[in-house]
């Protein structure tokens, strides 16, 4: 069941980039670390081409939106990147106890490996950056994956609200934002079953499922609860809600409500602002 939360908004923080810097190789020598000294994780990294019998959740994205003040140039980089990142990671098997990591399969991504320069959301703005739009991949496999018995292990929300809500299927606050390599949606398979995750680049959208050799005898539907935007005290404007889902058996029983996460973001439109983008 869906739980108000209670937030102490603070003002944004503007760091140095030295000290950005320094944060950035300490998080990413530590995850480094975490990949191969860790004993207590087992990462996935058996791959199979023949599906398995049985689809547990679904879902596809548009790989092309018409935004504003954002070059289409960038959304076509995208899609070679999502190409490239999904080659890695196609036709993956989780076994039981074994657990997914996005950015420990796909690699650093950089030029030399063919990536181009895409749309990478930075402190409420978008900016050019190798790999960029890789997040569209992690949104999608963070949603699919809440409608299955998997374990979110790691998951980061996105700080800002970037665009208005215009043709947004999803609520607010689903996705999962990635940064190489500390930033990580990782997840873990905590039933006894082995499951599949594949995933296509289409020619409009980007599809995925988790597919597992058993099926289900449950299903889940997510939804938001507490929505509230509030005007903060430095100015600006703020976004949240709580992601929860339900679960009911194959007979359309409820069995349970459970408590996701919770979202908080800072707005970069007014909050009044409707229509498309």
């Amino acid at each position: 069941m869906a739980t108000k939360f209670r937030y102490q908004s603070d003002r944004p923080v503007t760091r140095s980039k030295y000290r950005l810097l320094l944060g950035k190789l300490f998080f990413t020598w530590r995850r480094y670390f975490q990949w191969y000294f860790s004993r207590s994780t087992q990462y996935a990294s058996t791959f199979q081409n023949l599906a398995f019998p049985f689809k547990v959740a679904d879902h596809k994205t548009p790989l092309y939106r018409q935004l504003k003040n954002v070059d289409m140039w960038l959304q076509e980089n995208k899609v070679t990147n999502l190409k490239l990142a999904v080659s890695k990671i196609n036709g993956l098997v989780l076994k039981p106890g074994e657990t997914f990591s996005l950015w420990r399969l796909v690699g650093k991504p950089t030029k030399a490996k063919g990536f181009s320069e895409g749309m990478v959301l930075k402190n409420g703005s978008f900016v050019p950056g190798v790999g960029g739009g890789l997040c569209q991949l992690s949104n999608l496999i963070y949603w699919m994956t809440l409608h299955t018995p998997l374990q979110v292990k790691e998951r980061w929300r996105h700080t800002h609200d970037v665009f208005p809500d215009a043709n947004r299927t999803q609520p607010f606050g689903s996705g999962a934002t990635i940064v190489y390599n500390y930033i990580d949606l990782q997840i873990k398979n905590v039933t006894p079953n082995y499951y599949q995750l594949q995933i296509n680049v289409g020619e409009s959208d980007l599809d995925g499922q988790w597919r597992c050799e058993q099926p289900l005898s449950h299903k889940y539907k997510v939804y938001e609860s507490d929505h509230l935007i509030t005007q903060e005290w430095w100015g600006g404007y703020m976004r949240h809600n709580v992601i929860s889902r339900q679960i009911f058996d194959l007979h359309n029983n409820q069995l349970g409500d459970e408590f996701i996460t919770e979202n908080h973001a800072i707005m970069m439109y007014e909050p009044m602002l409707t229509g498309s983008i």
